[in-house]
């Protein structure tokens, strides 16, 4: 009886993927779970094991082909596979060599865990063990290190490292192995074996050609691999990339623009004071967002001005009052976050999204809040937001500010915003112009309140003023949208029954 391998579900939104490479010829042996074949698709390479162990009788698509989810990928003939001889893995990068340690000896994969919406890759930080050392349950491997936060990779079990797959410094996409761990009686042994070999996956860190996929849309675009960032294992260039590169402004290699001049040498007497430290992961991202944001939207700012004294005289009044009974402070985010809120329902456009040629508009909100930590700017999300009480939105404010400060913060804090709020009024800022959090629309920068002179019913009285900025992208917002947006909000604040009310 033959067993079927077919294409797996390979995520949300994800319907189709490329050949990238088999790992195994008809004939060979194959033991169950060892990789049999590597898909390609927009965002990461997937590796699919051997269903079960036996003879690979059928490969029904080749190298370069294109496959649905689901589709059939070839068969697997009843047999002797789970005693092949280690050569047969080979092709596949060495990665079963640690299974041909003692019969009661069996190995954990560790692998990089899927990493949230929109996270595509990590770079490896530092490796807390290495070959040979014996490890506990839950024990820290090793971190690794997104654009938005830093994980540590626990160990699944306890047992002995007989591997470690990738370098500090590499970048890995999730599903990738990391290390692999021998349990059970043999484990000491394997660990032997494996330390012996260990230098010789130097070999397989040199890069790879780019993906089938990418490699057509490059020749359509007159692209060279040296002017696209692979994001795949050992820097292969995905379609992803390309399509990134391209969106980006990318031209062919006659068109391309002039390599940055080197940065000019500092005087010797100047150079012996400087320190030169790499940037991190997080940074890097940040710097390179920013800039994509500033390059791919059509980016514009409206400002207004709000009188925060009704929210002040607010807080003022019930403060103590509403610690008491909420267990937290009654700050100013939970009546912007409430109002923001309010005004995306009114005004959809700024709570909606550009994918290709259509809007995707969002029938809920999750409001980011942008927190400066020591390690850079992170934006953790208030889910469902329009549907919580100003208490509920203050109690995980505090909850996300708490772990963004300690580290603490997950994938899942960061994923899936709508729209963000970022409030450089604490750092004293009168007045700025936030940049978009793409592929968001829509940012609101709140800043300092500063007593200005206002005309009042006539008269000139000192009162509590914010200016407050909105970023739009102008290609899904048009101009009266935003101001109306603004002035939602700010009607929302100077009066604030209208959030009790939800007018």
């Amino acid at each position: 009886m033959a067993t079927e391998i077919r294409v797996p579900t390979l995520g949300e939104s994800v319907t189709e993927a490329t050949i990238a490479q088999w790992f195994k010829k008809p004939g060979d042996a194959v033991n169950a779970d060892e990789p049999i074949v590597e898909l390609e698709t927009d965002k990461v390479t997937v590796e699919v094991p051997a269903p079960a162990s036996g003879t690979l009788s059928d490969i029904l698509v080749k190298e370069g082909d294109t496959v649905e989810v689901g589709a059939l990928l070839g068969q697997i003939a009843e047999g002797t596979g789970a005693a092949a001889p280690a050569k047969a893995a080979a092709p596949a990068a060495a990665k079963p060599a640690a299974k041909s340690a003692a019969a009661a000896t069996e190995t954990i994969d560790v692998l990089v865990p899927s990493a949230g919406e929109s996270v595509t890759e990590a770079e490896v930080g530092e490796w807390f063990v290495k070959v040979g050392d014996s490890v506990k349950v839950d024990e820290t491997l090793v971190e690794l290190e997104t654009d938005k936060a830093a994980q540590e990779i626990p160990a699944p079990q306890a047992g002995t490292v007989v591997e470690i797959s990738a370098s500090t410094g590499d970048t890995v996409t999730p599903g990738q192995l990391l290390a692999r761990i021998a349990v059970g009686a043999g484990a000491a042994a394997a660990a032997s074996a494996a330390a012996v070999a260990a230098p010789a996956p130097a070999a397989a860190a040199s890069s790879m050609p780019p993906a089938p996929s990418a490699a057509k849309m490059m020749a359509e675009k007159g692209l060279s691999a040296d002017q696209v960032a692979g994001s795949g294992k050992r820097g292969q260039v995905l379609k992803g990339d390309v399509i990134a590169a391209v969106a980006a402004g990318m031209t062919a290699p006659a068109q391309a623009a002039a390599p940055v001049a080197a940065r000019p040498a500092s005087l010797p007497e100047d150079e012996v004071r400087e320190e030169r430290v790499r940037m991190t992961k997080l940074r890097q991202t940040i710097a390179r967002r920013l800039k994509d944001a500033q390059n791919t939207a059509a980016m514009l700012t409206t400002y207004n001005e709000v009188d925060m004294g009704p929210v002040m005289e607010l807080r003022k009044t019930y403060k103590d009052l509403f610690e008491k009974k909420h267990g937290v402070k009654l700050g100013f985010m939970g009546f912007f976050t409430k109002a923001v809120c309010h005004a995306l329902k009114e005004i959809p456009a700024v709570n909606a999204e550009i994918d290709g040629t259509d809007i995707i508009y969002k029938n809920y909100c999750h409001v980011g809040v942008a927190v400066g930590t020591d390690k850079g700017l992170v934006v953790p999300v208030v889910r469902d937001a329009d549907q919580m009480s100003i208490a509920q939105i203050e109690q995980e404010i505090g909850n996300l500010g708490r772990k963004a400060r300690d580290g603490k913060l997950g994938m899942a804090d960061m994923t899936g915003g709508t729209f963000t709020i970022s409030n450089g009024g604490v750092y004293g800022s009168l007045m700025s112009s936030p940049i978009l959090n793409a592929p968001q629309s829509g940012i609101l920068g709140m800043h300092k309140i500063q007593e200005r002179p206002m005309v009042v019913n006539g008269q000139i009285v000192a009162r509590p003023m914010m200016y407050l900025a909105l970023s739009y992208d102008h290609r899904i917002v048009d101009g009266k949208e935003a101001v109306t947006f603004l002035v939602r909000v700010k009607e929302s604040l100077e009066d604030v029954q209208r959030l009790v009310l939800d007018l």
